[in-house]
């Protein structure tokens, strides 16, 4: 029978650090039931028969946010055989506050007392036996960073759970309080596990609705509680909710002040960093500075450097110009050769053509998560979010969306309310994913000479949307409100470790290249068929002019909506269409109808005989950063579409969103193209007068006044806030 070992912890404290190490390459990935957020399981390394359950990081078990909902009812009905609690033992005080929910669940509790390096750092000092003994816990010293202690915490995790061994019941409140609770135990003894009756006790005096519709309690009953719950409160003179959150801190007051000594000292090493990377006159700049870097390197050098070798090598002389020698000497039919190294080869190798860039990328991006940069860049965001209506909460699905946007938006789950979370939803994939950035790069290599500044203009073009339309949605009625609190653990700074930065930019670059393998691969066979092939004298058949096609066809019907943003021809607008099906398509569109594999200025070059047959015959430098603009904004491809409904759960708010980033994207794109058509002597058209309506109108909508209606903002205890 297998063994059911569930981690549980506060966000950044190491959890998946600790569920990697343990796993290994052992992990599945999949949804938890009836909901989209991502749940990961693992079978512990050597042992085939335990199974370990990453929870979704959380501050605390009450319902406030799908996370804390899906970790709660996960231990309430799973009911896995022990739970190995994670706590950063360099802010203790402030973790243990789950601690003392998850021991009161009635499951076997083992705690890993992580980031202890850190702990000895700074010289502080932590009475181990005593706070176990305290707590009813076994605790197990680790540093889930360093691989130290992991094993050890499984091991006695196992062994527990062969014991049967159950977690203590600690006496955690004052003595009105455990009177109370005790009251409500008898009530409800025959309603609820005997193991888990204090949970449901405490739950039910903090008046948790979900909790009693779940009990289904008599009326009878449930007076008898109120009885007792208001009787506590004028004893007390506070709420339930505010009583039992007060209880809890002064219990993990007094557990510290018995068993931590911290060292009198002055500010960590991580102290004096922030006073830099987070003051509020430098941090902005500083962040802008890093973006820069981390996106010129990824373009402009290294990875440049790696895709020229992956294009003109490898898929250049290594295969496409062997492979056509190869086909055309044993006798294969001229059609089958265009498929396979123009639409198979051209196509797919178009796009894989920027996958060494996407991992310098992403490389950069997860060597700072790892090392602690990127939480801070959530807290300094806030700040500016904030003005518009969002927290900083809102930054980590936009920061998780640069890799990927199906992720990102369903990173949008931990934003407690609902209005905030559609928002968020709706503008995280203005952030440039790995996708849109061969988009980019071919952009940036056929139009402005590989110019440093475009990749990184894209991603803050992609932060203005998100800014813009924040303001204007927020003063709308249907989003209007003040945003939620932002709570947020900031990591000690650490160097960070090869594995974990390894294979963080490995899942990200799999995605993208499965892709290429699947979806991409199919479009460029059709692609490759409707450009080949057409009406020729009357009759079916190849063509020789791609204008004749059947994809030039089609492409010239939906060309003239796109005339007005500069890149009116079908070429351009069949790739942006379907850029829908996989945003890595755009790319892969130019590759199949120029038959190169090559990179962008190759492209150029291959075509350049042409004239109008090169990518860059059909923009001009305004034109090609209009058409950048639209495919970096636009509705997303069919993926996170999808993602969008399942969060949205509603097809009418799906449509709302697609609608709105498709409109804002055009019109944005119209503004730029026509003014800047007029700007450099272009003259005055009606298109010129459409566009400065467009900006008057945007102007009026980001500096009206906003929505006055009466708010109702869900008051949510910030736990700690003032006493961690």
């Amino acid at each position: 029978m297998s063994i059911k070992i569930a981690l549980a912890g506060n966000p950044n404290c190491g959890k998946t650090t600790m569920f990697n190490d343990l796993t290994g390459s052992n992990q599945f990935v999949g949804n938890w039931p009836g909901v989209t957020v991502e749940k990961k399981e693992g079978r512990l390394k050597g042992h085939k028969d335990v199974i370990i359950t990453d929870l979704p990081g959380i501050y605390s078990l009450s319902p406030y946010t799908l996370e804390e909902v899906v970790t709660r009812n996960y231990i309430i009905h799973e009911k896995p055989d022990v739970i190995i609690d994670l706590v950063d033992g360099s802010n203790i005080e402030r973790n243990l506050y789950l601690t003392t929910q998850l021991t009161e669940m009635g499951i076997p509790v083992v705690i890993a007392l992580n980031m202890m390096d850190i702990v000895e750092k700074n010289g502080d000092q932590i009475d181990t036996r005593k706070l176990s003994q305290a707590l009813g816990c076994e605790i197990i010293e680790t540093s889930a960073i360093k691989g130290r202690g992991s094993k050890e915490a499984a091991e006695r995790a196992i062994q527990i759970a062969r014991e049967k061994s159950k977690t203590p019941h600690q006496h955690t409140f004052a003595e009105p309080v455990e009177q109370a609770l005790a009251s409500i135990e008898e009530l409800i003894a025959d309603r609820v596990p005997a193991e888990s009756i204090r949970w449901f006790a405490v739950k039910l005096f903090e008046r948790d609705e979900k909790v009693l519709a779940e009990l289904s309690l008599p009326a009878a009953l449930k007076s008898q509680a109120e009885d007792i719950i208001t009787q506590c409160e004028s004893q007390l003179d506070d709420d339930s909710e505010s009583i039992i959150t007060n209880e809890r801190y002064e219990y993990i007051a007094g557990l510290i002040s018995r068993c931590v000594r911290k060292k009198k000292t002055g500010l960590t090493t991580s102290d004096k960093i922030d006073k830099i990377v987070t003051n509020r006159w430098l941090a902005l700049p500083i962040f802008a500075v890093v973006m820069i870097l981390v996106y010129y390197i990824s373009v402009s050098t290294i990875g440049d450097i790696v895709t020229n070798f992956t294009n003109d090598t490898l898929f250049g002389e290594w295969i496409a110009v062997p492979l056509e020698s190869w086909l055309t000497a044993i006798g294969t039919q001229a059609w089958l050769i265009g498929l396979i190294t123009e639409g198979i080869v051209g196509g797919v190798g178009a796009v894989l053509g920027f996958v060494p860039q996407m991992l310098v990328l992403f490389l950069f991006l997860c060597l700072l998560e790892d090392c602690g940069y990127m939480a801070r860049v959530a807290f300094i965001m806030d700040r500016i979010f904030r003005r518009f209506g969002l927290s900083g909460k809102s930054f980590i699905p936009m920061l998780i969306g640069s890799g990927c946007g199906v992720p990102g938006i369903m990173a949008s789950r931990t934003i407690e309310q609902d209005r905030d979370r559609k928002m968020t939803i709706m503008t995280t994939t203005f952030i440039p994913c790995g996708a849109k950035m061969p988009i980019v790069a071919l952009i940036a290599g056929a139009l402005f000479g590989g110019a440093w500044w475009v990749a990184p203009s894209a991603y803050f073009i992609g932060v203005a949307a998100v800014i813009v339309s924040g303001i204007i949605l927020k003063k709308t009625k249907r989003f209007a409100g003040e945003p939620a609190p932002f709570v947020m653990e900031l990591p000690a700074y650490h160097i960070p470790t090869v594995g974990n930065v390894l294979r963080g930019t490995w899942e990200r670059g799999w995605s993208f290249i499965k892709k290429a393998g699947t979806v991409i691969l199919l479009a460029s066979i059709f692609v490759w068929f409707t450009k080949s092939f057409g009406m020729v004298g009357g009759s079916f058949g190849m063509v020789e002019d791609m204008d004749h096609s059947i994809l030039a066809a089609i492409g010239s019907l939906i060309a003239p909506i796109f005339a007005p943003l500069g890149f009116g021809n079908w070429q351009s607008s069949v790739a942006t269409v379907l850029g829908l099906v996989a945003k890595e398509e755009v790319v892969s569109v130019f590759g199949v109808l120029y038959g190169v594999a090559g990179d962008a200025l190759e492209m150029v070059e291959q075509g350049a005989f042409g004239g109008l047959g090169s990518i860059a015959g059909h923009f001009t430098a305004l034109s090609a950063y209009s058409f950048l603009i639209f495919n970096l904004l636009c509705a997303p491809c069919f993926a996170a579409i999808g993602a969008i409904k399942r969060e949205m759960n509603n097809a009418g708010w799906t449509w709302f969103a697609i609608g709105y980033q498709t409109v804002f994207a055009y019109t944005v794109a119209l503004i730029v193209y026509q003014l800047g058509l007029f700007i450099s002597g272009g003259g005055f058209t009606l298109w010129t007068f459409v566009a400065l309506l467009l900006l008057a109108g945007y102007l009026y909508l980001f500096f009206r006044k906003g929505y006055q209606g009466k708010q109702s903002l869900p008051v949510r205890s910030v736990k700690a806030a003032s006493k961690a």
